[in-house]
C-alpha cells in the first residue's frame, strides 16, 4: 500500500481522501511540510490559488515541496494546483513551485461561466470522463516535455511531464475513480524505479 498526502491547507480536500481511500491506498492530510517525508505522493487540490500560496508560503510549504518534486515523487495538482505548478502565469502575477513546463491562464474560461461540466475524451482512457470545471484555469503554452491529456474548446486542461500531472477540472467531484487510478499509477512506478536503482 502507498501513502499519498493531500495539502490541506484549503480547498476540495476530503473529496481527494475519498478518492485515495476507496482505490485502497492510505490518505492522510498534510498540514506541515515534515509530513512529506511521510508519504510517496502528493496532491495539491482547487481551492483559491492566491489564499493556498499565501498559506503555503505562511507554513514554510514552498522549498519543501520543491525539494519533494526535486526527488522525483509525483505531484498531482487539480484546478488551483495547476495554477500553483505552473512554470508560468499569464499577466503579471509570478509563478509559484514551477514544477510544470506550462503557462496557465488562472479563471480562463471567464466568470460567466463558472461551473459547468462536459465529456471529455482523456488520452489513455477508454470512455469519456465527466469532467467538472469552477472558475478554470487552463494551459496556454506547454513545453516541449508536456504530454496533452485532454482539450476543451481547443485548450489545454490535463497534462502529465514526467512525474507530475495537472488537471483545470476537479476529478474528485465525480464517482469516477479513473483520474486517480492514474496517479496512483504514477506513484507506483517511481517507487518501482527507485527500488531497481537500490538492487
Amino acid at each position: 500500500m502507498i501513502t499519498i498526502g493531500v495539502l490541506g491547507l484549503q480547498g476540495a480536500v476530503e473529496e481527494h481522501l475519498n478518492q485515495i481511500k476507496a482505490a485502497g491506498e492510505q490518505a492522510i492530510i498534510v498540514k506541515k511540510p515534515e509530513q512529506l517525508k511521510e508519504i510517496d505522493g502528493l496532491i495539491i487540490p482547487g481551492g483559491e490559488s492566491t489564499t493556498m500560496r499565501k498559506l503555503m508560503d505562511r507554513y514554510g510549504f514552498m522549498e519543501p515541496i520543491k525539494t519533494f518534486f526535486e526527488l522525483k515523487k509525483p505531484v498531482f495538482g487539480t484546478c488551483a494546483g495547476m495554477v500553483l505548478a505552473a512554470k508560468k502565469l499569464t499577466g503579471d502575477e509570478e509563478a509559484y513551485l514551477g514544477l510544470m513546463d506550462i503557462s496557465v491562464k488562472r479563471n480562463g474560461f471567464g466568470r460567466q461561466r463558472d461551473s459547468f461540466e462536459a465529456q471529455l475524451s482523456i488520452k489513455g482512457m477508454e470512455e469519456p470522463f465527466t469532467t467538472v470545471f469552477i472558475r478554470a484555469p487552463f494551459a496556454e503554452e506547454i513545453g516541449e516535455d508536456v504530454e496533452v491529456l485532454a482539450l476543451y474548446e481547443d485548450h489545454v486542461v490535463a497534462a502529465r511531464q514526467e512525474h507530475v500531472l495537472v488537471s483545470a477540472f476537479h476529478p474528485e467531484l465525480t464517482g469516477d475513480n479513473r483520474f486517480i487510478q492514474l496517479f496512483i499509477e504514477m506513484v507506483k512506478e517511481t517507487i518501482s524505479k527507485v527500488e531497481v536503482k537500490m538492487c
